[in-house]
């Protein structure tokens, strides 16, 4: 299940990183990226309504993969898991954590900064990495000196990331996809203004088939 999982959010290319204030407005923008042709939101718990805001988009959005984001404590793990997500993304890595996501039988994307940080991580059978914070990390430079060491690991590399420098990263190879903002700003999740969400979306969509080709069926 969790490479068929990664597989989609490679598919995906870019995953919106959003904070939610309330179960409807998840929803409604899970829709809207949905209709831009972006099938991957990861809602953060950054607010106290995330929890519900992924129970609601599992239960009415069927068409999109709900990812929780800012995973950190192995009791987040099985909240999240208990609200239907079957994907983490966490900003770093602990030992705590990974036993929990195993556990709970979930695919994950635990953070790495560092070369330390990757070999924690694939010591504990994990693949498939955040690098975060991205840009502040040191960027495409950094992430092309990780990779060669680490051949094996793909990274969705997240933080400071947006339309002018996403292609020079989705066209890496370790890049499995990218995290960003931009698809969901603040002001336009605030206001409602879903159809300029949408907008974000279809070009993000489409920035990543320039980039990387035609989605596959």
């Amino acid at each position: 299940m969790s490479d068929s999982l990664i597989a989609r959010i490679g598919r995906c290319a870019v995953v919106p990183v959003v904070v939610i204030d309330t179960p409807r407005q998840g929803v409604d923008l899970a829709r809207a990226l949905l209709r831009g042709g972006i099938d991957v939101i990861e809602v953060t718990l950054r607010t106290p309504a995330a929890i519900e805001a992924l129970e609601a988009i599992v239960a009415e959005v069927p068409g999109i993969l709900p990812v929780a984001g800012t995973v950190v404590t192995p009791d987040q793990v099985r909240r999240v898991r208990q609200a239907g997500a079957k994907v983490l993304i966490s900003p770093g890595f602990t030992e705590a954590a990974s036993d929990a996501v195993k556990a709970e039988g979930l695919a994950w994307l635990p953070g790495a900064a560092t070369a330390s940080d990757v070999m924690r991580a694939t010591a504990a059978g994990w693949n498939t990495l955040k690098f975060f914070p991205a840009e502040q990390a040191g960027g495409l430079a950094m992430l092309k000196a990780l990779s060669g060491p680490f051949g094996q690991v793909r990274f969705c590399p997240t933080g400071g990331i947006g339309p002018d420098n996403a292609p020079a990263y989705l066209s890496q190879p370790f890049v499995v996809a990218i995290g960003g903002s931009w698809l969901a700003p603040a002001k336009a999740v605030a206001d409602g203004d879903f159809d300029r969400i949408e907008q974000l979306a279809a070009a993000a969509r489409a920035l990543a088939e320039r980039v990387r080709g035609p989605t596959p069926a």
